[in-house]
């Protein structure tokens, strides 16, 4: 009989999987579903990062192993941009490191730091993986409360001492999914000084960086001074250059830490296709108009949905960053009863707040990859159904 290995227990997708598999069931049905539960981009790379990806298939000498670090080209595209961007200086060759996808860096980053019992704190709510990469270290997970009265941002200070004191990892992600926020430069400073005093790595997942509408411009958290000497950035091209399906991201910030990740990397798989990594070159220091017209568009998508909700008497709070929208439920509901109402009611689907941890119920996530015009249709089921 086969039995999974007791590390496997702490992982599970039911949410997620209870609501796609209604969705589909709609669709079996003949249903018209308008799914904005699922974040993944539904806009292409602009034409010269897809060019750059077929030039680089065309050339026969592109299929052999590459290195798990990646290509020298890439890494100076890496500390290019985000010098350009964000103020960062980074040194390519020990400060940046390749990732098949960000998650991929995420996931494993507490193996290379956590030993079993070791703590780790999660935000909650928070993308599972954040959970996920520390149970399979064999990490103690300790949850921070992310709430509308602390401005979705944990409050360090409520954290015990005895926890701090054990704590290798605080994983961080601003602006933030599921819940759109962003943070302050000064709760960044803060965050630097506890992560000194206690003596554990910060991991800041900045998928979202350039998803950012009404003039807000996010900070780096490295751009923050000490910042390299405690922690690390995880960014991906996934979403700002609507290259989700390649796999291509990075991780960049503390050599030592770096240079860990790439050992653990080394060791379990090689490098990113040619292809995919000339393909980010080209979107990395090309054009950059194809960033600004993504988040033109996720503005205007923002806005169908926020002033839609807000008309009907939903009140839904307008984000600065991110594609998605983080709604109370309107009813006396649990957010896996709204969710579920709402698809067998009007045929749109999103994702119950409850799915990325305790302190997400009471709220549904909006993820803003359909046309707008489908958003609009969206809007205007809702309001037939809620009245």
């Amino acid at each position: 009989m086969l039995e999974q290995a007791l590390r496997m227990q702490g992982l599970t997708s039911a949410i997620f999987s209870q609501v796609d598999d209604m969705r589909k069931a709609e669709l079996a049905r003949g249903r018209d579903v308008i799914t904005l539960s699922i974040g993944s981009p539904d806009m292409a790379p602009a034409p010269h990062i897809v060019q750059a990806l077929m030039d680089g298939a065309a050339d026969l000498n592109s299929y052999g192993y590459t290195l798990s670090k990646g290509l020298t080209e890439f890494l100076n595209a890496v500390a290019l941009w985000y010098e350009q961007k964000f103020g960062v200086e980074l040194d390519p060759t020990r400060e940046i490191h390749s990732l098949i996808g960000s998650q991929e860096g995420l996931a494993h980053i507490s193996l290379c730091l956590v030993n079993p019992g070791d703590v780790v704190l999660i935000p909650d709510p928070g993308y599972p993986i954040y959970s996920a990469g520390p149970l399979m270290a064999g990490a103690h997970l300790y949850y921070m409360p992310l709430t509308p009265e602390q401005g979705f941002l944990p409050d360090l200070e409520a954290i015990p001492e005895s926890i701090l004191k054990k704590t290798k990892i605080m994983i961080l992600n601003y602006p933030n999914n599921p819940l759109a926020a962003v943070a302050p430069i000064e709760f960044f400073r803060k965050v630097v000084e506890y992560a000194k005093r206690y003596s554990f790595t910060v991991c800041h997942d900045f998928a979202y960086s350039d998803l950012v509408f009404d003039d807000y411009k996010p900070a780096s958290f490295l751009s923050i001074p000490g910042a390299k000497d405690v922690a690390i950035e995880f960014n991906s091209l996934s979403k700002t250059y609507n290259m989700a399906g390649c796999r291509v991201g990075y991780v960049i910030g503390n050599s030592k830490v770096i240079e860990l990740l790439g050992r653990l990397k080394s060791n379990f798989d090689y490098g990113i296709f040619n292809p995919l990594q000339r393909a980010a070159i080209a979107a990395l220091t090309g054009p950059q108009q194809c960033v600004t017209d993504t988040a033109k568009q996720y503005q205007r998508r923002r806005d169908i949905i926020v002033n839609g909700l807000n008309a009907m008497g939903w009140c839904v709070d307008k984000p600065k960053a991110s594609m998605y929208v983080w709604a109370p439920v309107p009813t006396q509901q649990s957010s896996v009863e709204f969710a579920v109402d709402l698809l067998k009611n009007t045929g749109v689907a999103v994702i119950p707040g409850v799915a990325f941890g305790q302190f997400g119920e009471g709220f549904v996530r909006f993820a803003l990859v359909q046309p707008e015009e489908r958003l609009e249709e969206a809007v205007k089921r809702i309001k037939q159904w809620l009245g």
